[in-house]
């Protein structure tokens, strides 16, 4: 089994985990034993504060959340979109986001970060990782997708194919969070659709015909 990825930025307990390492063992393989906070992730701007584990039935819909509790595991799912892990250890305030296009245009990040300083964090001190999540090379898109974006953000679309675009996920999440005052971003650049001997890729499995509820997790927590 490969180690747990983690980012040389964060040195608080995190990590990323591949698509073998996502099962039970998952929370104690990345930051330890520890009760660990899930959502049901919509793709949206939402962020929600949390303050213990949610049961499964009673998980609140949301794409983002954000704690200053010891001993609570943050936890995204992801099979293509992009895990981001956030945190202010000065003020001992970490986050986590479950970023696909739409939800990083919406303002996930923006408001995951405002979050974290409702907390006591301070964006010029908030460090953030970019997880494994689909690359430019591996995301095509039509015409109609690009043309949801401004202008200025097409800078994240290079041509593809006739009519096709190829879209940059992880540079659009970076830029998402520069706009908010983020300094320290490192983006990971593991490319979830290619490597799939490591990670689950929706967009590969609808390709392929195979399993599309498959996930990674990814997961950050303050020490006890």
């Amino acid at each position: 089994m490969a180690e747990v990825i983690r980012s040389g930025r964060l040195s608080v307990p995190h990590g990323f985990l591949d698509g073998e390492q996502s099962d039970a063992n998952a929370t104690a393989l990345a930051v330890g034993e520890m009760p660990v906070a899930m959502l049901k992730q919509v793709h949206s701007p939402d962020v929600v504060r949390v303050t213990q584990a949610f049961d499964h039935g009673e998980r609140p819909e949301a794409d983002a959340m954000v704690t200053d509790k010891r001993g609570i595991a943050l936890c995204i799912v992801t099979a293509d979109c992009a895990p981001v892990l956030l945190a202010d250890e000065i003020a001992g305030v970490i986050g986590a986001a479950h970023a696909g296009w739409r939800g990083a245009q919406g303002g996930v990040i923006a408001n995951a970060v405002a979050a974290m300083e409702e907390l006591g964090a301070d964006r010029r001190r908030i460090t953030a990782a970019i997880g494994p999540c689909i690359a430019q090379e591996s995301y095509e898109v039509g015409e109609d997708m690009r043309a949801e974006f401004t202008p200025q953000d097409h800078t994240f679309f290079k041509s593809g194919a006739s009519g096709k675009w190829q879209f940059d996920l992880e540079g659009f999440v970076a830029s998402r969070l520069k706009l908010a005052g983020i300094a320290t971003v490192d983006p990971l650049r593991l490319d979830t659709y290619a490597n799939a001997d490591r990670f689950h890729s929706y967009r590969r499995a609808t390709h392929q015909n195979g399993d599309k509820t498959a996930r990674q997790l990814s997961l950050i927590a303050l020490p006890r």
